[in-house]
């Protein structure tokens, strides 16, 4: 029985449905966890200097190929091996991240699936709240592809007649005074970066600061929206999880990760939540309604 390794920055308790959806992914290819297959779960808890070491265990536990989630977690597998496959799930350039040569042909060890996020939130924003002369940016600084992220949007914001304002937070604490910032500089209007630091583990924080400070904010994960966020618009994770897990069911049966192409999302999800906006006093045009994918009333 084939033993592969799992390795996230997250925890367990913030994913069930994706995990479900990454085991669906290995069933199109005949694996089943527990029966023909075992997964070795590391969890980092929202503390990414532990990946590494989790990185080396999974090594040396010799499993058959590792699953990552997350460009930290993609790049300590990356560091620690460079036999065994590794399936990534993560944004970000992986190319400039060197995890593949092109995503075409990858090359080496690492393939997988390659998020990223439409400037169309931004838009989506901005015909929400027209008033708003700043928006804000929340970053990870941790998160690898946080700066480049960030310099791509000032473009998108300058084209929208708008200023970006970029604000950074990695903890608890620091979110809190993220948010007091954006409060005394009165900015408007905030797009929260699809980051799984914030996604699985911060989610009820960001959306409690946002509805308490009155800022009208965008996110990434269509659970923000479920959990009381305003607008949610970003990939289908339950696909790409279901992708990445395809990915690996075919490694284990004896492609390379060197012939498999990375894959980029397709599926996008706009979910809005109304019992929010009419909390915040804002209306939503009849046009963004008519495209959502889903509407929270």
């Amino acid at each position: 029985m084939p033993a592969i390794g799992l390795l996230s920055g997250s925890s367990p308790s913030a994913i069930p449905h994706l995990l479900a959806a990454l085991n669906r992914g290995l069933g199109e290819n005949g694996f089943v966890d527990g029966q023909n297959l075992t997964i070795d779960y590391r969890w980092a808890e929202g503390r990414i200097d532990r990946l590494p070491t989790m990185a080396a265990e999974l090594v040396r536990r010799q499993v058959a190929l590792i699953i990552t989630f997350s460009p930290p977690a993609a790049l300590a597998a990356k560091a620690a091996t460079a036999t065994i496959p590794i399936v990534f799930h993560c944004g970000g350039d992986v190319v400039k991240m060197g995890l593949v040569a092109s995503l075409n042909r990858p090359g080496g060890n690492t393939t997988g699936v390659n998020l990223f996020t439409l400037a169309l939130e931004f838009d989506l924003l901005n015909k929400l709240v027209p008033s708003a002369a700043t928006i804000a940016y929340l970053i990870n600084p941790n998160n690898p592809a946080a700066e480049e992220r960030a310099n791509e949007i000032r473009d998108t914001v300058r084209l929208l007649g708008r200023s970006l304002h970029v604000v950074g937070a990695s903890t608890p604490a620091e979110i809190d005074a993220a948010f007091a910032t954006l409060v005394d500089q009165r900015v408007a209007a905030l797009v929260v970066m699809a980051d799984q630091y914030f996604d699985d583990t911060r989610r009820a924080q960001l959306v409690a600061l946002a509805a308490l400070n009155s800022i009208p904010a965008m996110y990434g994960q269509r659970e923000y929206a479920h959990d009381g966020g305003l607008i949610s618009y970003g990939t289908s994770l339950k696909e790409t999880y279901r992708q990445a897990g395809n990915y690996a069911g075919r490694i284990l049966k004896g492609e390379k990760p060197s012939d498999l192409p990375v894959l980029r999302p397709t599926k996008f999800e706009l979910v809005i939540n109304l019992k929010t906006a009419k909390a915040l006093g804002l209306t939503f045009p009849p046009g963004l309604l008519a495209i959502a994918d889903e509407v929270i009333e």
